[in-house]
């Protein structure tokens, strides 16, 4: 399972606006499409969908014919989480693409967000709370191998801390925010690695005007 996030070089990935702060390029946007193409599912959390409304769809046709071609949807399962059950389903995380998609709820809100969104996707109890490991297991008793998590700051934190991360792909944009009141791309949350567990940095690549670091997190990193 990896991670994917652009951030500042001062560590935000977002401005603390209402607005999409762009941290990446064009170039490298059709990186991260090539990276969704060889998935089987992508995670957000709710607010990434509240705030940013995102498609989380393979854009190119190349993309999506290779994955036709392997016997896949055009694009990967869509995947959230959330512990309060604040989802509209007129999102376009819902209404765009034929793919499945899968809600990932607290228990106490289950009720709620199967009244909610039970026309538009599959709604899953995950505990209390959202439990990462349960969801993980689910999502592999579904076929899915290669999970691919976009954020935000609360489910990079979670499996972070969980361990569960065996990849990292961070983009760092040439600018800085310098509002601590915006969100980071890791909050507080007793993330357990020491100085003495560095992760292992695999590779570094320019693309145009952002750096790439790509970071294997576990014993379980894929070089390929």
């Amino acid at each position: 399972m990896l991670l994917s996030c652009a951030m500042s070089i001062d560590g935000y990935i977002h401005d603390g606006t209402g607005t999409r702060l762009l941290l990446s390029n064009d170039a490298d946007f059709d990186r991260v499409d090539r990276v969704r193409a060889g998935c089987d599912a992508i995670l957000v959390g709710a607010g990434t969908i509240r705030q940013d409304n995102p498609r989380l769809l393979v854009r190119s046709a190349v993309g999506r014919a290779g994955r036709v071609a392997r016997g896949q949807p055009p694009s990967p399962t869509k995947v959230t989480l959330t512990g309060q059950g604040d989802l509209d389903p007129t999102a376009a995380f819902f209404t765009t693409g034929d793919v499945d998609k899968i809600v990932y709820c607290a228990t106490p809100v289950l009720a709620k967000v199967r009244d909610r969104l039970d026309r538009v996707a599959v709604v899953v109890d995950a505990g209390d709370p959202v439990d990462l490991t349960l969801v993980l297991a689910d999502l592999a008793g579904r076929g899915v191998g290669r999970l691919m998590v976009e954020g935000g700051t609360g489910v990079h934190t979670g499996f972070l801390t969980a361990g569960l991360a065996d990849e990292l792909h961070l983009v760092v944009a040439p600018f800085f925010v310098g509002d601590a009141r915006a969100p980071r791309f890791v909050g507080d949350g007793g993330y357990p690695w020491r100085p003495d567990h560095r992760a292992t940095l695999a590779e570094v690549q320019r693309i145009g005007d952002v750096a790439l670091l790509r970071y294997a997190l576990s014993d379980r990193f894929d070089a390929g």
